[in-house]
């Protein structure tokens, strides 16, 4: 199996899961929308996005999807399966409508259009992602005052998911330091090398610089 990847915060959780997991497969860095690339991969994703897991007759994207095959191939848990499943879900399926998409509102305006020329900050959408950002950090920091990770059993694909924009916290300046329980948690996230280094050992270049700020 060939993981088709990039830096980005998808494909980027994908890579960080298949390493965790300890999955057997091929990296390899692929720029979709590239000149003169779209053809290529159009048959393996029609939306062009990555991450794509590349197979013997088929492929699979979808980071979450991914994650799931991925896991269940190395029977390693990550992704809960029989009763302990649908708690999993509930945290993946929370995350995006909330946390997950509040941090993304704030990284796309100060990080991804500042990154590749797109436009000026617009606060507006800004400030909708940090309200957002507050109200599901909350929930989030009362859950995690009293267990170590979102499920009582350890570290799941639901951690990994939920966390998925917090790398690049020091450039989106999201304020994760405001919630002690929430800050905990990530700190152990990133205290694992599979997390907190996932390209290590691959080929692929950095992201471009966000200007003003750094890389």
């Amino acid at each position: 199996m060939k993981l088709l990847f990039s830096r980005n915060p998808n494909p980027r959780l994908a890579v960080a899961t298949a390493r965790y997991v300890g999955a057997v497969v091929e990296f390899e860095f692929a720029a979709p929308f590239a000149p003169g690339q779209a053809e290529r991969y159009r048959p393996l994703n029609p939306s062009l996005r990555l991450p794509i897991l590349v197979y013997p007759g088929g492929s699979l994207w979808e980071a979450d999807a991914i994650a799931c095959r991925l896991s269940r191939q190395t029977d390693a848990g990550f992704w809960r399966s029989g009763a302990a499943e649908p708690r999993m879900i509930q945290w993946i399926s929370w995350g995006k409508q909330n946390f997950v998409h509040a941090c993304d509102m704030v990284c796309f305006e100060r990080v991804t259009k500042q990154r590749y020329g797109l436009g000026p900050v617009d606060e507006r959408n800004v400030q909708e992602g940090l309200e957002r950002f507050a109200e599901s950090a909350a929930l989030l920091d009362e859950h995690l005052a009293t267990r170590e990770w979102l499920l009582g059993d350890g570290i799941s694909y639901a951690d990994f998911r939920m966390a998925t924009f917090l790398p690049h916290i020091e450039l989106s300046r999201l304020p994760l330091h405001e919630w002690p329980a929430l800050s905990r948690w990530y700190a152990q996230l990133e205290e694992l090398e599979d997390w907190r280094d996932p390209f290590r050992g691959l080929d692929a270049p950095e992201l471009p610089p966000v200007p003003g700020i750094g890389t």
